[in-house]
């Protein structure tokens, strides 16, 4: 089987990569809450079961937001070579993320023009879903006497954790590398770019407290929202120059997250917000707690307990100087980063394979947010794993999000080269 082989079983295959991107980005999976995962399933199923796949759909009963009313289903095909040998496995995220404003297309048309497609999750990820899917399909067919197996799974909820897919998937065993050798997570990073891993992510939620009182008597009561902006005023002259000044030696792209970097996601104090259409006037009280979520993303170099133990320090700064100052933080999760050698199997084959479709040699980097390797290498213990994938990471979660169909077929073609490097 020779390269020209594979290129031409990818380019015949050309009309139907574009119908699958289409197929898929019409089924509007999106999350929260979790809408259509058994119909984004079900569709690749009856896929892939007639062209001899084995198939498991799994829920991940249990897991964070599951339930009877939006159930976290997962798939995971398997093609079986004629003879024993190792696995390679595909691993997209099925989840879309909600959509948003400024759209000049439908969000879930699937509409083709300039040899894109368009709609939310065209990039990320269903247009890597789709070529993985087109590579396993067009080597299948060029080489059916391969070695070892090929398996793709689309998964649940990577775009709030993953716990619901990946994570699941890994705790039962489907990672374990006895079972499964080679992970290419086919993630929008470029079609040039190799991603061997990611940063860390540390999120927690702080909780100043203060007693309720009459608004137009605030020195009776005490403001928790005043004592937060004495937190955020220590962040933002203490805690963001100090961030500036940890550098990284991963290959983190863009370069603004070569340092650490801390996001503040959310702030609620005082009296709710009612609903939309409320037109009376909030009532006069004075705020007893006030909450914020930071987002905290760390590099390989850093350890987690300082991570932690940087905010504390803050927060006990403030509580020397500011009178009846309480908190509370609640730590929401956490990621270790992660990043897989240079010389691992997979990463040798894929930058074998994007030289001889691409006549370059590729790009090494490193994801700035997290995505479903850290449960492959936490969980599953399998360090053989990188992101490879069509889609530029920048077009993620905007409007007009979109996927080019060449860089989707070369993609598919980089992939096909490496199931023949590893299989055969």
């Amino acid at each position: 089987m020779s390269h020209s082989d594979l290129k031409a079983e990818i380019d015949a295959r050309r009309d139907d990569l574009i119908s699958l991107t289409q197929d898929l980005i019409r089924i509007p999976t999106l999350n929260p809450p979790g809408r259509n995962y058994r119909e984004i399933c079900t569709y690749l199923a009856d896929r892939l079961g007639p062209q001899g796949f084995d198939i498991q759909l799994i829920r991940a009963e249990g897991a964070p937001a599951d339930s009877d009313e939006n159930p976290r289903w997962n798939i995971i095909a398997r093609h079986e070579g004629s003879k024993p040998g190792e696995c390679v496995h595909f691993n997209s995220h099925h989840d879309v993320v909600e959509v948003g404003h400024g759209w000049t297309v439908d969000p879930f048309g699937g509409e083709v023009k300039d040899g894109r497609v368009y709609g939310r999750g065209a990039c990320d990820m269903k247009g890597g879903l789709a070529a993985s899917i087109i590579a396993a399909e067009a080597f299948i067919a060029a080489c059916p006497d391969y070695a070892g197996a090929i398996e793709i799974s689309a998964t649940a909820d990577e775009e709030s954790g993953g716990f619901g897919g990946v994570a699941y998937l890994a705790e039962k065993g489907h990672f374990d590398p006895d079972k499964v050798q080679h992970v290419i997570i086919p993630e929008p990073l470029n079609k040039d770019r190799i991603c061997l891993g990611h940063r860390g992510v540390w999120w927690a939620e702080i909780e100043t407290k203060g007693r309720i009182a009459h608004g137009s008597m605030p020195f009776l009561g005490d403001s928790a929202i005043r004592h937060m902006g004495a937190v955020l005023h220590q962040i933002e002259t203490q805690l963001y120059p100090l961030l500036a000044t940890k550098r990284t030696e991963m290959p983190v792209v863009p370069e603004g997250a070569r340092q650490s970097t801390l996001n503040i996601n959310s702030v609620h104090g005082g009296e709710p917000e009612q609903d939309p259409d409320y037109t009376g006037l909030p009532s006069p009280c004075v705020a007893d707690r006030c909450r914020i979520i930071l987002d905290r993303r760390f590099l390989i170099e850093e350890d987690i307990d300082e991570v932690k133990a940087e905010i504390t320090r803050l927060l006990e700064s403030v509580k020397a100087v500011r009178p009846n100052f309480e908190y509370e933080v609640r730590e929401l999760f956490e990621v270790h980063p992660t990043m897989t050698e240079k010389d691992a199997p997979v990463v040798r084959s894929t930058a074998a394979a994007i030289e001889r479709v691409l006549a370059r040699q590729p790009d090494y980097v490193v994801s700035p947010g997290t995505y479903d390797q850290k449960h492959i290498d936490r969980i599953g213990r399998l360090k053989n794993c990188i992101a490879y994938g069509p889609g530029i990471l920048d077009l993620a979660h905007q409007p007009d999000e979109w996927v080019g169909i060449q860089d989707m077929q070369d993609s598919a073609l980089v992939m096909a080269l490496v199931l023949q490097d590893l299989l055969t």
